[in-house]
């Protein structure tokens, strides 16, 4: 039995399982060169995240975008210096880092999640205070961080949201990334960074201000900022790529939304967003939330969760409307505001093709 076979009921599988087909068929195709503590080459990393072909596997795209940008991601895996994923809400940031550590290492896990409470510890190393109390500092009571981890493994750790850290913790990177060794005095010993090691880290634009990294955290990084979708188009693409596998993943008993629906979810997101209409002809409000690509394809599975549950299957209007009073309304009192003029001053503008929607909206939000 695979180990994606006895992980059925698993609600999400990382990376490396949910895609080990692919994985296995690009190793057995490659024919590149493979840097130290690789699974496979650049190219084939390249090709895992941008999609192909690989014998007769399909290669599913992972970012749909600037295949420059993954490009020069792989390329400062390939060196010593760590990475720095950059960019706004639902810009694939974590979906990116996920993948690259999948397709590089074949383990995703290895990840130290960036909040107000992460500890420096937690980048490090702490003890099992049990064992510690009772033998004293021993090998067998170091507990070790997912960065220590990676680094006796020549494998590669995630750092998401780096910029949520306080600067302490965010600043016990620096002797990592510049000397590749974390040093453990209670034993004596440091623990040294094998070939293939790196750190993949993000940061969101939205907390810029909250924790500033250092300037000499920065220079450790080479940092890459992942745009937002540059067009509807691509939007649209991104979120009907993902809808799908989620609405698969979760086995949800609901037809895919049509393109029209999708056209109609990204365009209010884009517009919320930008605060303008896409043909630049009128100047709209933002809510105060986050209106990203993320927030528009989570509001499609719920969608699709509503018509499963509650109807026949297939979305409708109404479906749509309270995923829409969900994603947008979050401050109640000035997004409800902006909801409403948004729904007065364009949508309700934009005839027949957009009535329903607009009267399905309006009756949650009169």
């Amino acid at each position: 039995m695979s180990n994606v076979d006895s992980m059925q009921d698993v609600m999400r599988l990382p990376a490396e399982l949910l895609f080990q087909d692919e994985l296995k068929a690009l190793i057995a195709e490659d024919r590149g060169t493979i840097p130290t503590g690789w699974q496979m080459s650049p190219q084939a990393v390249l090709k895992f995240i941008v999609g192909g072909v690989a014998g007769k596997q399909k290669i599913t795209p992972k970012y749909i975008g600037n295949t420059r940008i993954v490009e020069m991601a792989i390329a400062t895996l390939v060196t010593d210096r760590a990475l720095l994923l950059i960019g706004e809400p639902g810009t694939a940031k974590s979906w990116l880092s996920e993948n690259l550590a999948a397709a590089i290492y074949g383990n995703s896990g290895l990840v130290v999640q960036g909040t107000a409470g992460t500890t420096e510890e937690q980048v490090r190393y702490s003890w099992n205070y049990a064992m510690l109390l009772a033998q004293g500092p021993t090998p067998e009571a170091l507990v070790q961080s997912p960065i220590m981890r990676a680094m006796e493994a020549g494998g590669i750790a995630r750092f998401e949201e780096i910029s949520r850290c306080a600067s302490e913790v965010q600043d016990a990177l620096i002797s990592i990334l510049s000397e590749k060794t974390i040093s453990v005095p209670e034993l004596g010993k440091e623990a040294h960074a094998r070939k293939g090691f790196s750190i993949i880290a993000t940061a969101n634009t939205r907390d810029r201000g909250v924790n500033e990294m250092s300037t000499a955290l920065k220079r450790r990084f080479n940092m890459i900022v992942l745009p937002a979708p540059a067009d509807l188009e691509t939007e649209v693409e991104i979120v009907k790529k993902r809808v799908a596998e989620i609405a698969s993943s979760y086995d949800l008993q609901a037809a895919v939304p049509a393109d029209e629906a999708l056209h109609k979810v990204v365009t209010i997101f884009r517009e919320l967003r930008s605060g303008m209409t896409l043909d630049k002809k009128e100047k709209v409000k933002s809510p105060a939330g986050v209106i990203s690509t993320a927030e528009a394809i989570s509001l499609l599975t719920n969608s699709m969760a509503l018509a499963a549950s509650f109807g026949d299957g297939e979305m409708t209007d109404e479906d749509l409307a309270a995923g829409l009073q969900g994603a947008i309304v979050k401050d109640d009192d000035k997004d409800r505001l902006v909801w409403k003029e948004y729904l007065d001053h364009v949508m309700k503008k934009r005839g027949a093709d957009w009535r329903g929607l607009y009267n399905a909206c309006k009756e949650i939000n009169p």
